[in-house]
């Protein structure tokens, strides 16, 4: 047995010796449900875990309005406020969780290291305890909502090649730059790309928000108006939905500058694209990922539920996420798992000293190359806002669907 199905049956202990072979149903995006992580979490925790894989909004409305339908949700801090007003998932109990003490303050608190900058929006940590009248907050209890897992702080990416040094992309208002007339993009989710428009019209200057985490119905109105007048224009080439997509459209030379996750940096890196993600000056769009109890587990089933909320953070599983991009919050467990080159690449800013595969086992990252934004502990305390569901996000859902048609 190795060390990391060692930790793996230590941490799951209970339900090895269940008799049977019980199924996880697991409800999420592409974020989170790898194959790569599905496979292992079978073989480590003795079960069939099978992972029901949707859009943002398709995953968000199952899991409020279907809560039969799955076991856990696998979604993100900013996507709990509805299932939870829906009492389709249940407390989360930490004397459950075996490592609860070693997961980080970044939702605990709202910030780690000593100058942070807490961000606004759906800051995970304002959502993360259930309290006495099971409203969700900051103070701390022995119930929590969802188990903090996967999380990143994202940008813009842009072709170095065009922009020399990268003069004029330390700032969201790239996005809105004349120069890229017809070669932008943006990530076609409202409760994300909402901000990235966001960002980038205040940064340049075109809007101002009395908060932009939490927009007006005339706020909105103002920005998607912005934007479709834009779009008319032609000046938006495309909005995208998945990484690979957003990839895509920077290798096929169609967008200079765009919205961009981790993972589709990672695959632009690997096809030597000259491609950076900018430092905005203003701050990330950060988000959290987790995951949820469905409300109807109870028994032997909730057990392995919680077996496989332990295992998520027990080390392994992190380190797979990490190769893509993003990082975990329990990080020192996942360190174990993870070469000296990987661990110096992805959280401490270092140049990479190899080249470094991804989740699936083939290059991602080429030898040389640095994550722009410093270590994982700068770039967690530079977040602007958070990925948010706004109290008028149904009206912005509909405003933002008329938007990209």
């Amino acid at each position: 047995m190795n060390k990391h199905q060692s930790v793996a049956k230590n941490l799951a202990a209970p339900a090895l010796h269940l008799a049977g072979r019980p199924r996880l149903r697991v409800l999420g995006t592409a974020i989170s449900l790898l194959e790569e992580l599905r496979l292992q979490a079978e073989d480590d925790l003795g079960i069939d875990v099978t992972f029901d894989n949707n859009d943002f909004l398709t995953t968000q409305f199952k899991a409020a309005r279907e809560p039969e339908t799955y076991d856990i949700y696998d979604q993100c801090f900013h996507n709990l406020d509805i299932v939870w007003h829906w009492r389709a998932i249940q407390p989360i109990d930490t004397q459950r969780i075996v490592l609860w003490d070693e997961v980080n303050d970044l939702t605990k608190t709202g910030h780690i290291g000593p100058n942070p900058r807490m961000g606004l929006g759906d800051v995970p940590a304002r959502k993360l305890f259930v309290q006495p009248n099971l409203a969700l907050g900051d103070t701390p209890s022995r119930f929590i909502s969802m188990l903090p897992t996967t999380h990143n702080f994202d940008s813009f990416a842009y072709r170095t090649d065009l922009a020399t040094n990268g003069v004029g992309m330390h700032s969201w208002g790239a996005l809105f730059d004349e120069r890229w007339a017809g070669r932008v993009a943006l990530v076609d989710e409202p409760a994300i790309g909402i901000f990235d428009a966001a960002l980038a019209a205040q940064a340049a200057g075109l809007m101002s928000f009395d908060d932009i985490g939490n927009m007006s119905v005339q706020e909105i109105d103002q920005l998607i108006d912005l934007l479709e007048e834009r779009k008319k224009a032609g000046f938006f080439r495309d909005f995208w939905k998945t990484a690979e997509d957003a990839a895509r459209l920077m290798i096929a030379g169609e967008t200079s500058v765009q919205s961009m996750w981790s993972p589709g940096i990672g695959i632009l890196n690997s096809k030597g694209s000259p491609v950076e993600q900018a430092v905005p000056a203003e701050g990330y769009r950060a988000w959290h990922g987790g995951l949820c109890l469905s409300k109807h587990l109870s028994g032997r089933l909730l057990d392995v539920a919680y077996d496989y909320l332990n295992w998520w953070i027990s080390g392994w599983p992190g380190a797979v996420v990490a190769r893509q991009g993003y990082y975990i919050s329990t990080p020192q467990r996942s360190r174990q798992f993870m070469t000296q080159a990987e661990w110096d690449y992805w959280y401490e800013g270092a140049a990479a000293s190899e080249d470094l595969p991804g989740p699936d086992g083939q290059l991602r990252i080429r030898k040389g190359s640095v994550r722009s934004g410093g270590s994982y502990w700068q770039r967690a305390n530079c977040i602007a806002v958070w990925n948010t569901t706004m109290d008028e996000h149904n009206y912005l859902v509909r405003r933002w669907m008329q938007l990209v048609g």
